[in-house]
């Protein structure tokens, strides 16, 4: 009998598939899969952000776009080996399609594919200018009147906006907005970030003084221009802030600071928006093809309205609008909520000698920043990852190639081990009366972070003072803000001085309706969530994050948003699907998201 090595047997699936799908037989091609495939499609084929789940999802798929896409060259990426492990063989390949290059990640099981990625990564004809195709800079030679650099930057700047309109106006200067405006710049795109802040980076400079990101930095990279060996693991708020501020003027991007946006309305019969800005006191109309709403992954801060807020004598503000510690010592101090910004704020205050009660008013699930680390994000995201060849491209795609109805099972085993390290930890917070969940399915972090974007916390110090009785716990739902404080469901009363609500962010379409109207932002349909039916993440089953980064129901309206990670790497596939529409490609979206109107 035969042994056929691993590169072998990838090889030959993908062949068969490469050819299957030249020949246009999509029965032949849809049979190389196991009956609980996942083909996750990244603008390649789909021009979308699409999952299809089995093989009668891919071959619809394939009966909608094999004509278009025209794949081929099938073949192993020569730079990766493929491997096995637990029966399971993965594999790195290249392929083409009419109008672009690819790249993908293969799972066979049993001698079939169970998972697939396809990821598009440059159009030909437009390719980024970067390595070998970098400008060559200096003008050599002699000519008359030449512009200098600087002279040419200062014409773009005074001309985009006023004589000459930019294709997609990106409203948010944040890193989403950031990173999208220097992969568009890369593309040849002509692009305008309209930002309301003073500077670039204020988002983060503004924010809580004790701020600083929980991610670390290796997980944390914008495109083209990596953080330093010498940053730290993880940063503070305003060091992001001037990395992002240095970040834009290196990337040579179009940012208008003290611009805010007025209103917002889609000329269908021209294909294009009318925005007016108020860029410093002075309106300017604007006319993009393109409308990119770039503020976050979250939408407006949720205030609640509890009743008595009105009477209550003291000071009150949501969590976002949060001053930071210095004039609160001494002072009694409720916090409403227990997520990320509740701990970082609660430990800053007792930092500064304020008297805190946290009140938790559901479950929450925590996790030591450096068991994450470790454990959670180590084989990809870590010094040692980098030192064995990892870098940030492949740990996005292998990250990317796990569909999200199947990513609790690499998940589930990960947040087992943390339980089983931290035991102490865990018990220690139980015992302080602080309830615990690890998600529906005890699948942690990330997937608590992808359904519902909330309900957890990255143990950075906070936890050890709730175990500590430093920070005091209260349970239950707030039934009413009363003159001198917080009255809960059970009876009890918190005095308090300053009352902070961490009570997170309603759905990005909020921006939409405050731009452009409610009728579009019904239209759209929440963003965030992928309809998985468990807490605060109601389906029906979507698959992928809603609304972000892909077409919607509105054409020329696109979200973009999400931590640094995220920011860098759909940045790619968006300013993918915008050069596209800017060049006059075609892209026929497969698998539009369907309107659910969702609480």
């Amino acid at each position: 009998m035969l042994d056929f090595s691993v590169t072998d047997r990838a090889r030959a699936v993908l062949d068969d598939l490469g050819a299957a799908l030249e020949a246009g037989d999509i029965d032949r091609a849809a049979a190389l899969f196991v009956t609980d495939c996942h083909w996750r499609d990244l603008v390649s084929f789909t021009w979308n952000i699409r999952t299809m789940e089995g093989p009668d999802q891919v071959a619809d798929m394939l009966r909608a776009q094999l004509g278009h896409i025209k794949p081929t060259g099938w073949h192993l990426d020569e730079n990766e080996a493929p491997g096995e492990e637990d029966g399971i063989i993965t594999a790195w390949f290249r392929f083409e399609t009419a109008v672009g290059r690819g790249q993908g990640l293969v799972r066979l099981r049993d001698g079939r594919i169970w998972t697939l990625l396809t990821a598009l990564q440059e159009l030909k004809g437009f390719e980024e200018a970067k390595g070998f195709a970098r400008p060559l800079g200096a003008k050599h030679g002699a000519g008359k009147n030449r512009p200098s650099w600087k002279e040419e930057r200062e014409a773009e700047a005074a001309e985009l906006g006023y004589t000459r309109q930019p294709h997609t106006l990106i409203v948010g200067g944040g890193q989403g907005g950031i990173a999208l405006g220097a992969r568009l710049r890369q593309l040849g795109v002509p692009a305008i970030i309209v930002d309301k802040h003073d500077r670039p980076g204020d988002q983060w400079r503004n924010r809580y003084k004790s701020l600083c990101l929980h991610d670390p930095v290796w997980y944390d990279h914008l495109p083209y221009l990596k953080f330093p060996d010498t940053w730290p693991v993880f940063a503070p708020k305003d060091k992001i802030g001037d990395w992002l501020e240095m970040y834009t003027r290196v990337m040579e991007l179009n940012y208008w600071t003290r611009s805010a946006c007025k209103s917002a309305s889609y000329d269908a019969a021209t294909g294009e928006w009318t925005v007016v800005i108020d860029r410093d006191g002075q309106e300017v109309t604007l006319h993009p093809k393109e409308l990119v709403l770039a503020t976050g992954m979250s939408g407006k801060p949720r205030l609640p309205t509890f009743p008595g807020m009105e009477r209550f004598r003291g000071e009150q503000h949501h969590s976002s609008a949060h001053p930071g510690p210095d004039a609160y010592a001494g002072k009694k101090v409720v916090i409403v909520g227990s997520n990320n910004s509740a701990h970082d704020i609660a430990a800053a205050l007792w930092e500064h000698d304020a008297d805190v009660t946290m009140v938790q008013r559901s479950s929450t699930h925590i996790v030591k920043s450096d068991s994450l680390m470790e454990i959670g994000l180590g084989a990809l995201y870590s010094e040692e990852a980098v030192a064995g060849g990892m870098t940030t491209e492949k740990a996005d795609l292998i990250f990317a190639s796990l569909p999200y109805r199947i990513m609790h099972q690499w998940q589930v085993p990960i947040y087992d081990r943390i339980r089983e390290r931290d035991a102490d930890f865990y018990a220690g917070l139980e015992k302080a009366g602080f309830r615990l969940d690890f998600g529906d399915d005890d699948s942690g972090l990330f997937m608590k972070y992808l359904r519902r974007g909330s309900g957890y916390y990255i143990d950075v110090g906070a936890s050890q003072l709730i175990i500590d009785g430093q920070i005091r716990l209260a349970h239950g739902q707030v039934q009413e803000i009363t003159e001198n404080g917080v009255l809960l469901d059970n009876g009890q009363e918190l005095p308090a001085d300053l009352i902070v609500y961490a009570t997170g962010y309603g759905s990005m379409n909020g921006w939409a309706a405050d731009l452009i109207g409610q009728d579009v932002a019904d239209k759209v349909g929440k963003c965030w969530g992928l309809g998985s039916d468990t807490t605060k993440d109601p389906g029906p089953w979507e698959g992928e994050q809603r609304n972000m980064w892909k077409p919607t129901q509105q054409p020329g309206l696109w979200f973009h948003g999400g931590n640094l990670h995220q920011s860098r790497h759909y940045s790619l596939y968006l300013a993918l699907q915008l050069k596209a529409r800017q060049a006059g490609i075609d892209t026929p979206v497969h698998g539009l998201q369907e309107v659910h109107h969702l609480n």
